[in-house]
């Protein structure tokens, strides 16, 4: 049976996701942690996307990216994992896959949309119990917001921006939305049933277009 296409669109901006076989660790050290985003780097400036936010999990990856041109999503994530998983066998071994399947992609609605995914992406360590404050996780982008570090590798997200024209103001907003994130019961993780995320009119609009729902059982972020 034919895999099913993936539904992708020009300028979208994607909250991508990766597992590991089984559920397995990717990452088990310092160095894979390092070397994945390496990679990472090479290419996101191979394939000109723009990354606004992610976060390393042992077992998963989560990525927020837009996309110029669609097809660069998935040239883009087939060579990062494949050059990972290579990475990965050359230094531990064995045989058979290091991803479960193929990645996951998730459309995001522009404006406040685009920061609640953001913010999801980035409490997950406390979530896992991993450190205490978000920006406390040395793998994810939320150091670049909090403490106002600079890299190649972090596009700042237009709504952070967006929050204040200064920006030790926008770090404090900032910083206290992503403690309302942590308070709340409500998840916005429904939105991986829908294959996208954003208000009735962008989900309706995308269904008309083809969007079918993506199956993403996340449970508990994997430590």
């Amino acid at each position: 049976m034919a895999r099913p296409l993936r539904f992708i669109v020009d300028n979208g901006i994607y909250h991508v996701l990766s597992r590991g076989h089984n559920r397995r660790q990717i990452f088990h050290d310092e160095d894979d942690f390092t070397k994945y985003l390496e990679i990472l780097l090479k290419s996101k400036e191979k394939y000109d996307l723009k990354l606004y936010h992610y976060a390393l999990m042992t077992n998963h990856i989560h990525l927020i990216i837009m996309v110029p041109q669609s097809a660069n999503l998935s040239n883009a994530m087939r060579d990062l994992n494949q050059t990972y998983a290579q990475c990965y066998r050359m230094k531990y071994g064995g045989v058979g896959y290091v991803w479960q399947g193929r990645f996951k992609s998730f459309l995001i609605q522009s404006g406040v949309y685009l920061l609640q995914c953001g913010r999801y992406i980035e409490i997950n360590p406390v979530v896992a119990g991993l450190v205490k404050n978000p920006e406390d996780y040395r793998w994810s982008s939320c150091g670049n917001y909090i403490s106002g570090k600079r890299d190649k590798l972090v596009d700042m997200d237009p709504e952070f921006l967006s929050l204040s024209e200064n920006l030790e103001e926008r770090k404090k907003i900032y910083e206290e939305f992503l403690k309302d994130g942590l308070k709340e019961k409500r998840s916005i993780e429904r939105y991986f049933k829908a294959g996208a995320y954003g208000d009735e009119n962008f989900i309706g609009i995308l269904k008309q277009r083809g969007l079918k729902q993506v199956t993403w059982k996340v449970g508990r972020p994997g430590k």
